[in-house]
């Protein structure tokens, strides 16, 4: 199967996520007699290959460090939230969120209120252990793929707009297209040879087969065939 259908850059929005690295939530005084809870942590990690997965199969990605760099000294506008929603906890452009790019990946500092009811739950399922993980949402803006297209390299991100959460854990969001709309897939399969979409129709099928009707219960049949016969 021809893989170079890969070459071509993302444009939708794209999501990692990764166990907490380096995490943090302690209070740390606010300078007129209260506190706020400060969190600290790694929204991702730089040089370490990761499984991803897309219709052609399993690749590696690599997130490639001082990928957020340019971002980041551009002002990028970048929420902290929990689960990529609700209420914003923090915030760049108001500064009570620091983003820094290290040698180990992209360091989070948030200040965060904890008069926040969001706040309260968010520090209880923390130390309760109930959410451990840290999750990204970001544009490639740059990125290259080994010559035989099992991995990529993303170079350069944009966050603008983007965000830094906290989530649960749930379903495997190391998935490339995830949020692909339906005119991107067919224009990738149209990018494909006749076998090469023979190949991916095949393994929908299969995935997606219908399973078999049970069989009927012993002397059903006949049940069903004398009930046909009082019937006329």
């Amino acid at each position: 199967m021809d893989l170079s259908a890969r070459a071509e850059r993302p444009v939708n929005q794209q999501r990692r996520k990764m166990p907490f690295r380096d995490v943090e939530l302690r209070a740390k005084p606010d300078g007129t007699g209260g506190s706020l809870l400060t969190f600290t942590g790694y929204a991702t990690v730089y040089d370490v290959a990761y499984q991803m997965q897309d219709f052609l199969g399993d690749f590696d990605e690599v997130m490639r460090a001082g990928a957020a760099s340019k971002t980041i000294s551009e002002g990028a506008d970048v929420p902290f939230l929990i689960n990529h929603g609700g209420l914003t906890l923090a915030r760049t452009k108001s500064g009570t969120l620091k983003l820094a790019d290290d040698t180990t990946g992209l360091h989070t500092e948030a200040a965060l209120d904890p008069r926040n009811s969001a706040v309260q739950d968010l520090q209880s399922a923390m130390e309760r252990g109930d959410i451990d993980e840290m999750s990204l949402a970001f544009w490639v803006v740059r990125q290259q793929w080994s010559p035989d297209y099992d991995q990529r390299d993303i170079l350069e991100i944009n966050l603008n707009k983007g965000d830094v959460s906290v989530v649960n854990y749930g379903a495997n969001e190391h998935t490339a297209g995830a949020q692909l709309n339906a005119r991107d897939v067919t224009g990738q399969l149209e990018r494909l040879s006749p076998d090469e979409r023979r190949g991916v129709f095949d393994r929908l099928a299969a995935e997606f087969q219908p399973a078999p009707e049970p069989a009927p219960a012993a002397g059903l049949g006949l049940y069903n065939a004398r009930a046909r016969a009082l019937a006329l």
